[in-house]
């Protein structure tokens, strides 16, 4: 079987898992190697090719850790890589789906028991002997190095509750939005396990580590656990996220997976501890953050809501309490991923600010902290004696205030402190959040297609002879569209960076998983810029999803005057036919050997 037809009927498959449980889903490497085979022969005189492939040309040989998928495929030509594997099935659809296949080039020690091979201890280089008297070491140390604090995080796909009625529908960590505060000490060797729960690949960056991290973390496919250990050499307030790799890292990050890592100093070494000579009474670890409703939103920067951990208004509902007189310190960071924020509390001025949360980064006084994303500060005050009553906490760029950015800290007499507000999204069990879908005001899914006014149908009448869907953010847009039969839909791909592998590049078709009786339909894969035309004749509706990018979704609505046409999931036997063919030719081409090398 063709490695185009391969590709064409994968999208189909995906569709089944979809339709069977929205449990198991394909995202296959499969479409990444068809595109590396298109941009080596029938598109190699396309400006786009010539790009992709001197991409290609000046990555060989460098030490790129897996993310260079279609490199790997197009130097070895080797077929027999593609290979079958279980995948686990969800109970109510395990009697229906045997085995899962999952199309994937293997890399060395990336077994779950086995993350990384023991590194040798590396003789200190002649910058680090010159500048060791005066900064401090790098984080790296060899990975078989003894932990002195180890955290395990969960990166899947789901959905939480953002408070005011709203249920967001995208990534999570250990399901939540943001994931777990991470709290360390300057000089720990610090453990990060990260274990892959979702049905798409994931990945880590973590920004307090000073050495590789995406030779560890990065790539994570569904069910494997990797890990990394690191010294924290510098102090201050980070942030962690999602990094499959290539595009799909800011496509993560937009959608919702990170959280704040905090390395405190070794000594007390924040001036105001230092002044007053005690600890804070109250220590609040603080995350601004936007959510979006579509993938454009998301490149764009048009956040549909903002908030303070994970909540829209969340210390309005939930008031911060401090007596008069009581030493705050907040750790502040703007997860963004897109707005700046101007974090200000009214009726306070602060006594000091360190910029990154460096306490040798200093300076004294003033109303607000300015932060663009992953710009991160501490911020420390007292509260004033005596006096009790509310201090606002707020984003001055208002425009997000509006939208969630905004809390109380109340001082109250009896307020009981110490205590420690940490930077973790709410969580919630099975039946609190079935509980808060079955009844939420709405659900926005930055990918799919969620109740959000951005996913309503763009009806266009029988006037309109073609209507265009883009392809931007890992989304569709508009996600649904309702035309008359005749009309062409032209699917045009706005993403831009097709350079890498990770969790699939910017590379996306449209292919559909459920349509009328025979008219199913899958575009080739688009490149940036690139498009493909589809006429659609019969009326129905016909659901779609990219095959890369399997939680992608659009919908084509093909209706008469006055009709809207039904929203069924139903298969078309020839898509059935499709599925069963797929599974067949996967498992001939994985005991096949291997193919002919490629130029």
């Amino acid at each position: 079987m063709s490695r185009r037809y391969r590709n064409d009927v994968c999208g189909l498959i995906a569709g089944l898992w979809l339709w069977l449980g929205r449990t198991v889903v394909w995202a296959c490497v499969a479409c990444n190697i068809s595109f590396a085979d298109e941009v080596a022969g029938a598109r190699a005189d396309s400006l786009l090719a010539r790009d992709v492939n001197r991409a290609m040309d000046n990555q060989r040989g460098l030490p790129l850790d897996g993310y260079s998928t279609m490199v790997a495929y197009l130097d070895t030509g080797n077929e027999d890589t593609l290979k079958v594997v279980s995948a686990p099935a969800a109970p109510e659809v395990k009697d229906r789906i045997e085995v899962a296949t999952n199309a994937r080039l293997p890399e060395p020690a990336e077994r779950a028991d086995n993350p990384a091979p023991p590194l040798a201890t590396p003789l200190a280089s002649p910058v680090e002997e010159v500048v060791a008297s005066t900064l401090p070491p790098t984080s790296f140390v060899p990975q078989d190095t003894p932990a002195d604090k180890s955290f395990t995080i969960t990166l899947h796909e789901g959905k939480t509750y953002i408070g005011n009625g709203v249920v967001y529908d995208g990534f999570l960590i250990d399901g939540k939005v943001p994931g777990p505060t991470i709290i360390v000490d300057e000089g720990d060797v610090v453990e990060i396990t990260v274990v892959n729960d979702g049905v798409v690949p994931h990945g880590a960056s973590i920004h307090a580590a000073y050495t590789q991290t995406s030779k560890y973390l990065g790539s994570i496919n569904a069910g494997e656990t990797k890990s990394m250990r690191f010294r924290a050499t510098y102090p201050g307030v980070f942030m962690y996220h999602c990094a499959p790799g290539g595009h799909a890292i800011p496509m993560h990050v937009i959608g919702g997976q990170y959280g704040m890592i905090v390395v405190r100093p070794a000594e007390v070494r924040y001036q105001l501890e230092k002044d007053l000579g005690r600890e804070p009474d109250i220590e609040l670890y603080l995350v601004q953050h936007e959510l979006y409703a579509s993938g454009k939103d998301g490149v764009d920067g048009i956040g549909a809501y903002t908030m303070f951990n994970g909540r829209l208004f969340r210390y309005v509902e939930e008031p911060i309490l401090v007596r008069p007189d009581d030493y705050v310190r907040i750790y502040f960071l703007n997860m963004g991923p897109n707005l700046i924020s101007t974090f200000h509390l009214v009726g306070i001025v602060w006594d000091y600010v360190y910029w990154q949360g460096h306490p040798e980064a200093r300076w004294p006084g003033g109303q607000t902290v300015t932060a663009g994303p992953s710009d991160s500060w501490v911020v420390e005050f007292r509260i004033p004696p005596v006096e009790e009553g509310a201090y606002t906490m707020l984003s001055h760029a208002v425009g997000s205030a509006s939208r969630g950015a905004i809390g109380l800290m109340v001082a109250q007499q009896e307020a009981a402190t110490p205590r420690e507000v940490l930077a973790d999204g709410p969580s919630f069990d099975e039946d609190e959040l079935a509980e808060m879908v079955s009844n939420a005001t709405r659900i926005i899914n930055p990918f799919g297609i969620g109740t959000h006014p951005v996913d309503a149908p763009v009806i266009y009448g029988s006037d309109v002879d073609e209507v265009v869907v883009t392809m931007i953010g890992n989304s569709y847009w508009p996600k649904v569209v309702q035309i008359a039969p005749g009309t062409r839909v032209t699917w045009i791909n706005e993403d831009v960076f097709t350079y890498l592998a990770g969790e699939f590049s910017g590379i996306h078709n449209a292919a559909a998983i459920a349509s009328p009786p025979g008219q199913g339909f899958v575009t080739p894969l688009l490149a940036h810029g690139e498009s493909y035309t589809h006429v659609f004749t019969a009326e129905g509706t016909y659901n779609y999803i990219c095959t890369p990018h399997p939680y992608m979704e659009g919908r084509v609505i093909v209706a008469g005057p006055g009709v809207t046409a039904d929203d069924g999931w139903a298969l078309s036997w020839v898509q059935v036919v499709a599925v069963a063919a797929l599974v067949l030719a996967v498992i001939a081409v994985s005991r096949k050997g291997k193919g002919q090398a490629k130029a």
